[in-house]
């Protein structure tokens, strides 16, 4: 696997086998069989059942199809706790939810560029436009932290009584508790992403 920058905590290896395992497990729970009991009905030994059921191994279809019929299940019920399908949000281009924050002032426009995605931390993206008549505004503030990313425009970005000049290609992360947003509007109409992050409540 390569390794990258981020400090994220790497994907669990085997995750098709480790669900496999503990479906083999619960099921022989189930019906009170041990390791013994199964890999006798099955024609597998204890030893290689351990493993199955660590998820240390990738049993053959025949030693996932001769379990099964131990235990007298089908063989997709083998793989009842795998979830394959992992959340993805896509919107297109110009589609985004146009979104009325808490605090929005007049010409700032928020649309929302992605939802639903589940978990313990919140994502929101959003793409926000300020237009010629915005107002600079620096008392927004909320949990969680803020990452924005310049695309178009200037303008000097006030956090916790820091100012900031922002041009395209420009990056501000900021602990969003702090008062926090734009100070002076150099050059409009401007765009910047924010990727603002907090805890699901």
């Amino acid at each position: 696997m390569l390794s990258t920058a981020s400090n994220a905590p790497v994907v669990e290896e085997r995750p098709l086998e480790k669900a496999l395992g503990h479906q083999v497990r619960l099921l022989r729970r189930e019906r009170d069989l041990s390791v013994a009991d199964l890999g006798s009905a099955a024609g597998i030994s204890p030893g290689m059942i351990s493993k199955i059921e660590n998820g240390a191994i990738s049993p053959s279809l025949a030693s996932i199809n001769a379990i099964a019929s131990a235990l007298n299940v089908p063989i997709t019920a083998l793989f009842a706790a795998f979830e394959e399908t992992r959340d993805c949000s896509h919107v297109k281009r110009g589609q985004g939810v146009p979104i009325e924050r808490r605090g929005t002032k007049v010409g700032h426009i928020y649309e929302l560029l992605g939802a639903g995605i589940r978990g313990d931390v919140v994502v929101e993206p959003y793409l926000i436009t300020l237009q010629d008549e915005a107002e600079a505004y620096t008392s927004f503030r909320h949990t969680g932290t803020e990452f924005i990313y310049m695309l178009t425009g200037e303008v000097i970005y006030h956090h916790s009584g820091q100012d900031y000049y922002l041009e395209p290609g420009d990056a501000l992360m900021f602990d969003s508790n702090g008062l926090h947003g734009p100070a002076k509007l150099l050059k409009t109409p401007m765009t910047y992403l924010s990727v603002i992050v907090y805890p699901r409540a």
